[in-house]
């Protein structure tokens, strides 16, 4: 039984500070994504050429040239890598014109991991560098069509409100991995809820009801922390 739901994609993370490059790869690592790093413009632009990453991290401030100037050569030289710019900067006019330097997202230092992955992954299936079929997500005998926004289990469609299917998703996306409530609330409601946890387990208890009628738990309560989607232990 398949347990996959992302495709194995490359991920350049190019910024001058190694601490940041070393958090941000262990972080891209621990999702399932191949990392190379860079220091320097001309780094990333080498590593462009022999690492080929789906998508780049890149900071603005680098000892040699602007993060701009990356885009702009890459545009220029070989075709557009996808890239989220990574700054202290949070001027409007510093976003517009990364934005419109080749840029597809702008985060601003200090930024959260878990919104740089979700981002990450937005950007690979935005710019289609996931693989073809990446709009189905599935875990076991679980499937999500992002494309449709229709659930089965075990071949049979499931029925799931906006919320449910966001929660989910969200769920899919992350297999096997404990997320926090305060990781989910954030991510399912859009960073603007008021983090009453107790919204979280109703929706968990709705979503564990309609998934169970069809087969074994998939989503698992750890105390203490959150929840994780797998298996049962046997």
């Amino acid at each position: 039984m398949s347990t996959a739901t992302e495709p194995v994609n490359r991920v350049l993370v190019v910024d001058d500070e190694p601490n940041i490059v070393d958090v941000v790869a262990m972080a891209l690592r621990f999702q399932g994504f191949e990392v190379a790093s860079a220091g320097t413009g001309e780094e990333a632009l080498a590593q462009v050429e022999h690492f080929r990453p789906q998508v780049m991290v890149l900071d603005v401030m680098l000892p040699d040239m602007e993060g701009f100037e990356v885009a702009e050569r890459l545009g220029a030289d070989r075709g557009q890598v996808p890239i989220i710019f990574l700054t202290a900067r949070d001027a409007t006019e510093d976003k517009l014109r990364g934005l419109t330097t080749g840029g597809d997202d702008y985060m601003t230092k200090p930024f959260s991991l878990e919104e740089l992955v979700a981002r990450i992954r937005n950007v690979l299936r935005r710019t289609g560098a996931s693989e073809p079929d990446s709009s189905t997500l599935r875990f076991e005998d679980l499937e999500l069509d992002e494309d449709t926004r229709e659930v089965t289990r075990a071949g049979r469609p499931v029925e799931l409100t906006a919320t449910e299917y966001r929660l989910l998703r969200y769920l899919m996306l992350n297999p096997r991995r404990v997320l926090t409530r305060a990781q989910i609330l954030d991510h399912v409601w859009d960073y603007d809820f008021g983090g009453d946890a107790r919204v979280l387990e109703t929706y968990i208890s709705y979503l564990r009801k309609k998934l169970d009628q069809h087969g074994p738990s998939l989503i698992h309560t750890v105390r203490g922390v959150g929840y994780a989607l797998r298996v049962p232990r046997r």
